[in-house]
């Protein structure tokens, strides 16, 4: 058995189709397929079983899938031994979601590169919670930032709790707070119609009886001000993001009730590497500052 069959062999179990499992790893699912029945040859025994349109593990499988994890961790492991010494090429990979990133980038980031300014950081875009939690699933993340909850199978560090406030062109006749059904009828910048993040809104929405008029819906972060700035449209977005806003000359109001939602990096059930741990600490010690 070699690597590449230890993560065929855990993705598969992860995602319980071999389309989806394809998909993540970026093969043709028939190679994939393949390749796992020739392991199930070569060990002798087999590891998923055909379940409707899906696969499950089989008892067999089970302990094999649970030793192929050990095993890729191990190796990550001796991967973040080399990263400790920062070497030229060290990155650290952090996913993100739209209305998060802007924070990240403004707090996180250049306190975490002050300390450690020999560590590249690229920053995974993700149009929700999900996606988040899908590339740190299949490893194209080392770490994510998203609202909570998310699937047991994550480790989270909350970081704070962040209120949704909402921010407006200047002359916008409102009280503050503002209720929040007073938003039917406003004219809102939401996220773009199908993604993950909308669906969260359009739920928002649906509780309160809200029915607002979304007259643009981008999730394109860096323009979010500035289209507000211009007088199309209001935007629900977090407390952490106000001052800027204020210095747009755009005006923040809260919401009555106040919505909150905790914010938290999340990870996998893996030993991180030296350069992710470093950063979790960096962001825990601002929060608490």
């Amino acid at each position: 058995m070699n690597l590449q069959q230890l993560r065929y062999v855990v993705a598969t179990a992860e995602h319980r189709t071999m389309t989806d499992a394809a998909r993540s790893l970026y093969i043709a699912q028939p190679a994939l397929s393949r390749a796992i029945r020739d392991l199930e040859r070569e060990l002798g025994m087999t590891l998923f079983a055909r379940s409707g349109r899906g696969v499950v593990v089989t008892p067999q499988g089970r302990r094999v899938v649970k030793l192929a994890r050990e095993a890729l961790n191990a190796i990550h492991e001796i991967e973040s031994l080399a990263t400790h010494g920062h070497a030229p090429d060290a990155e650290l990979r952090i996913a993100a979601t739209p209305s998060l990133e802007p924070g990240l980038s403004a707090r996180l980031l250049p306190a975490y590169t002050a300390e450690h300014p020999g560590v590249r950081v690229h920053i995974v875009r993700c149009d929700g919670r999900e996606a988040v939690v899908t590339a740190i699933r299949e490893q194209r993340a080392d770490l994510g930032l998203t609202d909570l909850p998310v699937p047991a199978d994550l480790i989270t560090r909350p970081l704070e709790r962040q209120e949704i406030v909402l921010i407006s062109p200047p002359g916008l006749e409102l009280p503050d707070p503002v209720p929040i059904g007073s938003l039917s009828g406003l004219h809102l910048l939401l996220p773009a119609a199908g993604t993950a993040r909308r669906r969260e809104f359009d739920a928002l929405f649906a509780k309160y009886g809200v029915s607002p008029a979304g007259t643009l819906e981008t999730d394109e972060t860096g323009g979010w001000l500035t289209a507000v700035r211009s007088g199309i449209a209001s935007l629900l977005w977090y407390r952490a993001m106000a001052e800027q806003a204020v210095r747009a000359g755009l005006v923040v109001r809260a919401l009555d009730p106040s919505i909150r939602r905790v914010v938290a990096i999340v990870h996998a059930r893996r030993r991180l590497s030296a350069i992710a741990q470093e950063f979790l600490a960096v962001a825990e010690k601002g929060t608490a500052a």
